[in-house]
């Protein structure tokens, strides 16, 4: 953001065409994202994973307007 050089944050991100809280953030944390650590998975084994393939999906392609809490 060059722009941040002569400008204060809010007229240096009008100017770049984002929103003002998005020029804070990025003076706050100049990294990409695709830079920044990504978050850790699952930390636990998904409990529905083996039942799954066997018992929801043939439930919910007998039945498509079936709505999730009958799951």
């Amino acid at each position: 953001m060059k722009l941040r050089q002569n400008h204060p944050i809010g007229t240096a991100a009008a100017k770049a065409g984002m929103s003002r809280a998005t020029g804070y953030r990025i003076v706050q944390d100049p990294q990409l994202p695709s830079q920044k650590a990504q978050p850790r998975g699952r930390r636990r084994p998904d409990p529905l994973q083996q039942i799954f393939d066997v018992e929801v999906v043939p439930l919910l392609q007998s039945a498509p307007g079936i709505r999730p809490v009958a799951v």
